[in-house]
């Protein structure tokens, strides 16, 4: 599965990149500042957390298990969520869906606690 997570996350990575290039150069005239800002946070957060599917898939050669696993799982749907439902918003003005993005906030979360209890267990 390491291999998996790792390949996961530099194809998120690269298609953060993507969208944030879009952003920059084709979004700008087409949305207000405001909803550039909130595509751009959702850019900052989708690469933050592509580099740490990165981190799972080294994590999962030293910790291999459920736990490192469902931290990817974590990760990637909190990409999904927080970062899907702000790349939505921007483009379709729907401001309800900012209620979905707390959820992908505390993927987020649950992902990185999930991540350090993987190496906690076995150092301790």
């Amino acid at each position: 599965m390491n291999s998996n997570w790792f390949t996961t996350g530099a194809i998120a990575a690269a298609v953060g990149v993507a969208l944030g290039a879009f952003g920059a150069h084709g979004l700008k005239s087409r949305v207000s500042t405001e909803m550039l800002a909130v595509f751009e946070t959702g850019v900052r957060y989708h690469l933050i957390h592509a580099i740490g599917l990165l981190a799972v898939g080294w994590a999962a050669t030293r910790w291999p298990g459920a736990t490192v696993n469902g931290a990817g799982y974590c990760l990637l749907s909190g990409i999904l969520l927080f970062s899907g439902s702000l790349y939505t918003m921007t483009f379709t003005g729907l401001r309800w869906l900012g209620a979905i993005t707390p959820l992908g906030g505390l993927a987020f979360i649950i992902g990185w606690l999930l991540l350090a209890l993987s190496s906690w267990r076995t150092t301790t």
